[in-house]
């Protein structure tokens, strides 16, 4: 696809810098999302491509991330990738991320281990950190329900599917599904109901450092906890203790922002799902299994993937667009275009990005809660999860599906599933004529 480049001027607003462009000039192509880490690949390998502005140098620390990414953790002791487990999910990133999207909603054993995954915690007791989770006695915070040979997992996981019937306002019949989720003792017990339980599959990790590059400034001034505009929109940062600086700091990474950064975000995927100690996750009296150097080689690959164009939209689309906005859908997925501030990867710097997020927590009502408390957000908040790429997620991996836990089989299900602050743009969409609903879908099948 050709690359137009569109006049753009920039306003300060609140200390937080917006971009607004003109987008007249080439109505059928849509404003590059990932500024320059912009790819016009619209392929299955549209999420795992490298970020065209990498130099030499870079685009070398990208590929030896990418075979970091991809390695594939044995047993210790082993020649290379020991270390795996005692207990795990996966044995791999790339198990978890396959093409750098979604995993899939499954849990069980070889060759698929459990991309999907149960966070837990208790309602009261020691935190792991201030203000952070409450581990389980033998569970921790994160089910890890395999074990290398002759060690029993920490618990069973089974996962079920129960059907919700609904209709459309012209009457015309749906049907969603939501999970439920089983944990067994590896003596055959249950797990009792006084654990908090919470479904998670993993997110795409394309334009993670983009993300991470945001200045919080930026993400705060989106912020409105109080809901002093009276939208019925009260999104507010999720804010999460930082070991390393010794302080609370804006929580970004994961479906309930619970991570500060990017890096640390890495290390806790080595750490819980395939239980790989490092110097941010060891062991008392161990030696780390991986080294720093590893660690970064993952989270510069992460944060230097580019982001996928929007493809060219025709009238449907470009008419629902404005339907999307119309409805209160941008109210969370805004349509903001910020600009990134100093990085220490220098290409994700002042970037003029439009990921479809505020970063923000929101309430999402009951059908969509899990009660289970992480960090400041509550059991029924999530964070706004970014739209960009989202077109592409089917054809990246065709069996993928949609929301924190993978319950929602198609975007029309995942908009129905949406309920609290934004109960009323779903049923704006859910009321909607058919036309109108389709011109929705095909604006988010083109980004």
């Amino acid at each position: 696809m050709k690359r137009h480049l569109m006049p753009c001027f920039s306003i300060l607003v609140g200390g937080t810098v917006l971009i607004a462009c003109d987008e007249a000039e080439h109505p059928e192509t849509p404003f590059p999302a990932g500024g320059d880490l912009t790819v016009y690949d619209r392929s299955s390998n549209g999420f795992g491509g490298p970020a065209p502005n990498l130099d030499a140098v870079a685009l070398g620390r990208h590929v030896a991330g990418d075979a970091a990414f991809e390695a594939v953790f044995v047993t210790a002791p082993a020649p290379v990738q020991g270390g795996l487990g005692p207990r795990f999910n996966h044995t791999s990133c790339e198990g978890c991320h396959p093409r750098d999207g979604r995993g899939l909603a499954l849990v069980g054993g070889p060759p698929l281990n459990s991309p999907l995954l149960v966070r837990v915690s208790l309602a009261a007791g020691e935190p792991e950190a201030p203000g952070g989770a409450v581990p389980v006695p033998g569970l921790g915070t994160q089910v890890q329900d395999h074990g290398v040979f002759g060690v029993a997992p920490e618990a069973t996981v089974a996962l079920a599917w129960e059907e919700v019937a609904g209709a459309y306002g012209d009457g015309t019949p749906y049907a969603l599904r939501r999970p439920s989720v089983t944990l067994t003792w590896p003596d055959g017990t249950p797990v009792g109901p006084e654990v908090l339980r919470s479904v998670r599959i993993p997110p795409p990790v394309f334009g993670l450092g983009l993300l991470e590059a945001i200045d919080g400034a930026a993400i705060e001034a989106l912020a409105d906890p109080d809901d002093a505009d009276g939208d019925g929109i009260s999104g507010r940062v999720n804010r999460v203790w930082d070991g390393r600086a010794g302080r609370v700091a804006i929580g970004r990474f994961g479906w309930k922002a619970n991570t500060v950064d990017l890096e640390r975000q890495v290390a806790g995927a080595y750490f819980n799902d395939m239980g790989i100690t490092s110097s941010l996750h060891p062991e008392p009296d161990a030696p780390s299994e991986i080294d720093d150097e590893t660690v970064a080689l993952t989270t510069f690959y992460v944060a230097t993937l580019g982001v996928p164009a929007p493809r060219a939209r025709d009238a449907e689309a470009r008419r629902g667009e404005a339907t999307f906005s119309a409805m209160g859908c941008d109210g969370c997925h805004v349509a903001t275009t910020f600009v990134t501030g100093e990085h220490p990867i220098a290409e994700l710097a002042r970037q003029a990005i439009r990921p479809h997020t505020d970063l923000l927590l929101h309430d999402m009502g009951p059908g969509l809660a899990d009660g289970r408390p992480d960090w400041e957000a509550s059991g029924s908040e999530w964070r706004t999860a970014p739209l960009w790429g989202i077109g592409l997620t089917e054809t990246v991996l065709p069996l993928a599906t949609y929301l924190h836990d993978g319950r929602a089989r198609t975007l029309a299900e995942a908009i129905l599933w949406h309920g609290g602050e934004a109960e009323a743009a779903k049923e704006a969409f859910r009321s909607a004529p058919t036309r109108e609903r389709e011109a929705v879908l095909a604006f988010l099948r083109s980004l």
